[in-house]
């Protein structure tokens, strides 16, 4: 699983870093102010799905609510599409190292980018 490098969007405007996604898949940091999002460009001539799936899936007696199990984050990206996901939220998706683990059902032709929109204010 590769390690992807978050670039932050400035007013400037930003070139996104995309590289090719890996096979095994790739994830990145995630800090807990849920400001960063996944970029995916599928290049190829067929529809990929991209899996986003939570380190921590279940919570148990959430007052009003019970047991409550999150599911897979992610979706469909279509041939010479771009999508984009998240936010991530950290105590949801994040592992033990603060990052979010992306799986992709192909990677021939797919590029991804993890950017992180600046705090304000």
């Amino acid at each position: 699983m590769a390690v992807l490098t978050v670039t932050t969007i400035t007013e400037a405007g930003i070139a996104d870093g995309a590289v090719a996604a890996a096979g095994g898949g790739d994830s990145f940091a995630n800090p807990e102010d849920e400001r960063t999002i996944l970029k995916v460009i599928n290049g190829g001539g067929g529809a990929i799905t991209v899996t986003i799936t939570p380190a921590n899936a279940s919570a148990t007696g959430v007052p009003g609510f019970g047991d409550l199990t999150k599911a897979n984050a992610g979706g469909s990206v279509g041939a010479g599409a771009t999508r984009y996901f998240g936010p991530f939220p950290g105590r949801t998706f994040n592992d033990t190292n603060g990052r979010v683990a992306v799986t992709y059902s192909g990677v021939t032709t797919v590029t991804v980018a993890a950017l992180r929109v600046p705090k304000r204010g």
